[in-house]
């Protein structure tokens, strides 16, 4: 609940700050290109109307009254944005710290998976209001060009925002779960943990590295034109679907390449290594629980390896750190889509695996009743991760 209250309160205030940005003191001050990038951070969370409903529903005509009813729209989808801010955010953040708990031990990984749900919290916020918001502003006939484009907006200020709200939510469970005692950690078998995450993995390089490269980006833009207020889904599948974009290394230096590649392998290692260890910190490895702790996983791995993007670009002096962390937070959609599958995935194959373990274990204790089950340390934890 802290952490429900504490990210749509610090969006709200971003977005009030918006307004700021337009006096002259912070113009000189910051600098025009700095107090246009951050005003484009803002904007998408501002529950003031953009100038142009505010200068429409100013006139004493027809128009008039027409802005005055856009700006009201406007202001319901903001409402709708916060909320579902909220809405999305406290379920996911409660499942988590109940099967992450943030005790000694898992008490990293539990801010990190909060972090991360924060930021699916905001984007599907975003989804689900941006219908409101597309009407507030006349509508649009290239309808899902429009939802894609402002999908992927206000973004960057949610990364802080959610990370801010994961303390919080964290603080307030590790306290209240004082008591508690740290729980047992149970290492999972690695002829089990291996293959799971390998296979869970192995669903994010299908984004990241095959639906990413250019001619299969570029088929998937062009495969389906739609017709009317769904024409050109392009944009909207590509922001589904892929969670990168890159091409052959015509044309650049092969170094730069593998050093701009780089940030993909960060992904896909961050990704296995969160799913070798997720079953073992999971107070219970199920389906839902490594779906949603995947998602988590992948957020974390685009974060990483946005920031790696960030401080080996050359152009940082040039443009400025701000204008680089732009692509902060970036990948999202893509992320919920295929972490769910990569965990249901990772989820099944380490079930399967286990109990192939178990079979094994029963058919050996068989053969040789003599065997004492004390001596071997897995048995229970192959079981364990066995049971239906």
């Amino acid at each position: 609940m802290v952490g429900g209250v504490l990210i749509p309160v610090l969006l709200w205030w971003a977005g009030a700050s918006a307004q700021a940005l337009h006096l002259q003191g912070a113009v000189d001050l910051l600098g025009g290109r700095t107090t246009a990038e951050l005003e484009h951070w803002l904007v998408p969370w501002s529950y003031d109307p953009p100038d142009s409903l505010r200068f429409s529903a100013g006139s004493s005509d027809t128009a008039g009254s027409d802005g005055s009813r856009y700006g009201e729209l406007y202001r319901t989808a903001l409402q709708i944005r916060f909320v579902a801010v909220f809405a999305f955010f406290v379920p996911g953040a409660l499942f988590l710290v109940r099967r992450l708990p943030p005790v000694r031990g898992r008490t990293p990984a539990a801010l990190l998976a909060v972090w991360a749900w924060g930021l699916v919290a905001g984007t599907l916020a975003v989804a689900v209001s941006a219908p409101w918001l597309i009407a507030s502003q006349g509508g649009s006939y290239c309808f899902l060009p429009q939802l894609a484009s402002m999908i992927s907006s206000g973004r960057q200020i949610l990364v802080v925002a959610a990370l801010v709200a994961a303390v919080g939510a964290v603080l307030v469970a590790r306290v209240t779960a004082e008591g508690a005692g740290p729980l047992p950690r149970r290492p999972v078998p690695a002829p089990a943990a291996r293959p799971a995450a390998t296979a869970g993995t192995a669903v994010i390089a299908l984004s990241s590295v095959v639906l990413s490269y250019q001619s299969n980006a570029a088929a998937l833009q062009t495969a389906f034109t739609g017709s009317g207020v769904f024409a050109e889904p392009g944009d909207l599948l590509r922001q589904w679907l892929l969670l990168g974009a890159w091409t052959g290394p015509s044309g650049t230096p092969l170094g730069d390449w593998l050093l701009y590649r780089s940030a993909d392998v960060l992904l896909l290692a961050v990704v296995w290594w969160a799913l070798r260890l997720l079953p073992g910190l999971l107070t219970r490895a199920a389906v839902p629980a490594m779906a949603v702790g995947a998602v988590c996983a992948t957020v974390i791995g685009l974060l990483a390896s946005q920031l790696l993007r960030v401080v080996t670009d050359g152009t940082g002096m040039r443009w400025g750190l701000l204008h680089l962390s732009a692509v902060l937070g970036g990948g999202v959609p893509a992320a919920l889509t295929f972490g769910l599958v990569a965990g249901a995935a990772a989820a099944v194959i380490l079930r399967l695996t286990t109990g192939r373990a178990g079979t094994a274990e029963a058919d050996a204790r068989a053969q040789d009743p003599a065997q004492d089950p004390v001596q071997d340390p897995d048995r229970d934890q192959v079981q364990d991760f066995a049971r239906p």
